[in-house]
């Protein structure tokens, strides 16, 4: 058997980065300004906002701290998803069918508004349709199975249906799993490529956006909002912060409802049989509650995802994720990666999003706990059709009861890891 590859590139550069072609660069922030309408964080959430808002005449600045995507948008899985990050059947037992549905709909409505924005602003972002769930554990095969027909019968979603054993085989290239759903109304992209389409159409649009330039404090003065930084302050009517698992610093408030959790993705080189896993190029993800998470490229490397982190950690990443892949696919245990990175994940206690107005003229948008892709963008277009006034369906999501962590910001950190440690354990068994 050949030795492992052992890659030359440095474990946190993505595969994105090296794939998504021209990555524009924007200017660093020097001297103040006032706007109407103030951005801080330029992934997904701000972006969107950021074009939704200048598209329709409104003054915008956005200020990411690195640049644009060098957070959980730029490095994450690729994945849509369907409905929100838990099952609407588990979200009916909380907030009733009819809140649930609302929901569900809602994620139905995001899905369409990136087709439709990325047709617009004609950005190619590698989509391709398909999504396997594959179950892990025989006792979960029932629940998944009654997933697809409660999709069908309760949610008018055609688009799911349960896969058996032999049929999971065969989708997978593998007997690793018991059974699973194929879900035909979703898909997978490239997000550096999706990213980088955005800000070139906020930009087109009018938004001003700043790179390299941290927010260091936010204040509430004389009616406005108020964003330090090292090279100017920018002021504005209103404030969208949109910073997901990096604002401990600027708001305690969303600190304690977002927890970061590092998640890592290998990349392999291009497989020399492809055929031999997804041969159909959906994308997969698992019942672990330490979610695996996979999908081949365009040019037919793997990407897979599956560990994760509560600290910062970052070991020996494609030594771990090499064991996974190859524990489902033995005959890629020597296959060569060529990328590894990881990135830091806005995670709440009940998954779903966390959207908050903290103070008087500022809003909180994150926590998508793995389900950013589809919802995070889409959110970005709610808070613009909320600045101007058209209807607010953002108020749906804020309804959310999405409670702190326990801990304070002491024992936060600390009880968060003894809690996945046992999650990651019943994985195991």
């Amino acid at each position: 058997m050949a030795a492992p590859y052992q890659s030359p590139i440095s474990p946190g550069r993505s595969w994105y980065e090296d794939s998504v072609g021209e990555r524009p660069r924007y200017p660093t922030l020097d001297g103040s300004l006032d706007v109407d309408t103030l951005v801080v964080g330029g992934g997904f959430t701000g972006l969107s906002a950021a074009l939704h808002l200048a598209a329709r005449g409104v003054d915008v600045a956005l200020l990411e701290a690195a640049r644009l995507g060098d957070g959980a948008s730029g490095r994450n899985g690729g994945q849509f998803g369907t409905g929100q990050r838990q099952w609407p059947e588990d979200l009916e037992g909380e907030i009733g069918f009819e809140r649930s549905r609302a929901l569900f709909d809602m994620a139905e409505d995001a899905k369409a508004h990136l087709h439709e924005m990325m047709e617009a602003h004609s950005i190619d972002a590698d989509y391709r349709p398909g999504q396997l769930s594959l179950v892990h554990k025989r006792r979960y095969i029932e629940s998944y199975r009654r997933h697809a027909e409660i999709l069908a019968e309760r949610y008018d979603y055609p688009h799911a249906r349960f896969l058996g054993r032999e049929e999971t085989q065969a989708r997978l290239g593998s007997p690793h799993y018991h059974a699973g759903v194929l879900d035909v109304g979703t898909g997978h992209l490239h997000p550096m490529k999706l990213l980088v389409g955005t800000g070139r159409a906020a930009a087109r649009a009018g938004a001003r956006l700043f790179e390299n330039t941290p927010v260091t404090r936010l204040t509430h003065r004389g009616g406005r909002i108020e964003a330090e930084t090292p090279f100017g302050t920018v002021r504005a009517e209103r404030a969208l912060m949109a910073v997901n698992a990096h604002g401990e610093r600027l708001d305690r408030a969303n600190a304690a409802h977002v927890m970061p959790i590092r998640s890592f993705i290998a990349a392999t080189e291009p497989l020399a049989e492809p055929e031999r896993v997804l041969p159909g190029g959906e994308a997969a993800d698992d019942s672990r509650f330490v979610v695996r998470y996979f999908r081949k490229t365009p040019d037919n490397r793997l990407l897979f995802g599956g560990r994760e982190a509560y600290s910062s950690a970052q070991g020996d990443i494609t030594g771990q994720i090499r064991r996974q892949v190859a524990s489902i696919w033995p005959h890629l245990s020597a296959v060569g990666f060529t990328h590894a990175w990881g990135g830091s994940v806005g995670v709440t206690l009940p998954r779903m999003p966390y959207v908050a107005s903290p103070r008087p003229g500022l809003t909180v948008i994150g926590g998508f706990s793995g389900h950013g892709v589809l919802l995070s963008h889409y959110t970005g277009r709610l808070y613009a059709e909320r600045v101007m006034g058209n209807r607010d369906r953002l108020a749906d999501l804020e309804a959310l009861r999405i409670p702190a962590f326990p801990g304070g910001s002491t024992f936060r950190a600390p009880l968060l890891f003894l809690a996945m440690t046992w999650y990651a354990l019943r994985d195991r068994f």
